[in-house]
């Protein structure tokens, strides 16, 4: 009898302690909320040496051996950095030497030097269960020249007339063939419809998640109109991702309306990289980017942010030329990118800090073997995107900026966070009012044990490390929370009342 009353007294206790106390409620998961890793099949892991023809390490414009194999064997190492999904490279069959993808000669053949299209689906399958979203880069402005549609007479209405490309001339920008690459004829009905079929067999077939859509600016407004509608009612939520390669926002914003759901963010990465190539550099015009994706963007939350990619210069290699340790630069660029709204993009490598300068020296094989301090501040990173919402669905107010320190907040519903990012030669120091923040709070350090309490005269100081960051979490100051204990008080003598009533009545009874 004693065991059993003592059992119900502790209820309580337990029930209340069972109910988080300011917590964001769970809300159903949207792309903004993705963390995406992408790879280029051929240059990441080699897990099938059966279809390794013509693979020449020496040569890195030839096949090295990476395949769908060896991205099924790393979808553990992805996901334990906290990516939720991963963007991989074409892989439709490509004529010889195709190793990039982008040389394709079969829109419904997976390339041989990956594997099989069994295989694929496996990979699409294992990323699923591991709860993790798979998106494929699809191109449909140009094929390979060795296609067999450009020799075929019959097909000669499929492509624009060969002409050199003048990026200033709207029609040429759309017409002509970009690297001599025969450009499709999206406007013949014909053409139109073959790449819609192919589009939307592949999500059927395999089951993926979106697109990354190569060269959007290329391929006329009207088309990918058409092809949104498509490929969006074969699977709800399937995510659009536009590659328009300008550093205006105006240019990018002319396809808001297409039914493109976001756009690799090159302005903004353009800025990035800039402002953390080398110390002192002040991060007020990348602080007003916000402002920039607010004002061009239909929903700049969906946009791809990025540093790193496969057509540019590896960032380390900045670093590298600055005479400057790539880790440290690194870790300040990966904390804005990961705290700003956008889908942070790590192009494969980054989290090594790999170095390479132009193509194809920025796509070398991926090592496995290297220093893993990055990889862990990358998980660090990739965590808090999945525990705090603010960092991916929160408003963003800029506070303070002075010559590369920069702190800034995000606040969604009741949950407010801090980044400070100390891009200086040397320590920072900033105080902050009560008014900026909140009273009687105190800040808790994300990323390391700092705690930041609010002084006498109602300020919090904030202290930073050169070329060091912080997230901070915005909390009501710790020690005895009264109100608490006394909901718990009550809960408690209102349960041993019930308790005592029940135990009265029952011996009445008796």
């Amino acid at each position: 009898m004693k065991r059993r009353v003592l059992s119900l007294i502790l209820v309580p206790f337990l029930l209340f302690y069972a109910l988080p106390v300011g917590a964001v409620e769970k809300e159903e998961r949207m792309w903004q909320d993705e963390t995406i890793y992408f790879l280029m099949v051929d240059r990441f892991n080699n897990g099938d040496t059966s279809n390794d023809k013509n693979v020449d390490a020496k040569d890195p414009k030839a096949y090295q051996g990476g395949d769908f194999q060896g991205v099924i064997d790393k979808l553990d190492y992805i996901k334990d950095m906290g990516f939720t999904a991963i963007w991989l490279t074409p892989i439709f069959d490509n004529q010889p030497m195709g190793y990039h993808g982008y040389w394709i000669t079969d829109f419904y053949k997976t390339e041989e030097h990956f594997g099989s299209m069994e295989t694929f689906k496996k990979l699409v399958e294992e990323a699923h269960k591991r709860d993790m979203k798979v998106m494929l880069d699809f191109v449909v402005n140009h094929v390979g020249p060795e296609h067999p549609w450009v020799n075929d007479p019959e097909k000669e209405d499929w492509f624009h007339e060969k002409q050199p490309m003048n990026f200033t001339n709207t029609e040429s920008l759309q017409n002509a063939w970009l690297y001599d690459l025969p450009d499709l004829n999206t406007e013949n009905p014909e053409v139109k419809n073959y790449l819609f079929d192919a589009a939307k067999y592949w999500i059927k077939e395999t089951d993926v998640d979106g697109f990354r859509l190569d060269t959007v600016r290329h391929v006329p407004q009207d088309f990918w109109t058409e092809f949104s509608e498509e490929v969006k009612s074969v699977k709800e939520d399937f995510y659009l991702l536009g590659e328009v390669f300008d550093r205006d926002p105006e240019k990018i914003a002319e396809y808001n309306d297409v039914g493109i759901d976001g756009f690799v963010n090159f302005p903004q990465a353009e800025e990035l990289r800039s402002v953390f190539r080398k110390p002192d550099t002040s991060m007020d015009r990348l602080f007003n980017f916000w402002k920039y994706n607010e004002t061009y963007y239909n929903n700049p939350y969906l946009m791809g942010t990025f540093i790193d990619n496969h057509d540019m210069e590896r960032f380390t290699r900045l670093l590298v030329q600055e005479k400057l340790f790539p880790g440290t630069r690194w870790k300040l660029a990966l904390t804005y990118m990961y705290t700003t709204p956008g889908i942070p993009i790590v192009y494969y490598g980054s989290e090594i800090a790999v170095d390479g300068g132009n193509d194809p020296d920025n796509r070398r094989m991926m090592n496995f073997r290297a220093d893993e301090e990055l990889i862990e501040y990358i998980t660090q990173l990739g965590k808090l995107r999945q525990d705090y919402p603010a960092l991916t669905r929160g408003e963003i107010e800029p506070i303070y900026e002075k010559d590369g320190m920069g702190i800034f907040k995000r606040t969604y519903g009741d949950q407010i966070l801090l980044v400070a990012i100390n891009n200086t030669s040397e320590s920072q120091k900033v105080q902050l009012s009560q008014e900026e923040l909140a009273e009687d709070s105190e800040l808790k350090g994300l990323l390391t044990d700092d705690l930041v309490r609010i002084d006498k005269d109602g300020h919090y100081t904030i202290v930073v490390d050169r070329e060091e960051a912080e997230v901070y979490s915005l909390k009501q100051k710790s020690g005895l929370n009264y109100p608490y204990l006394i909901a718990l008080g009550t809960v408690y003598v209102l349960f041993l009342l019930f308790i005592y009533l029940v135990w009265k009545r029952g011996r009445k009874h008796k």
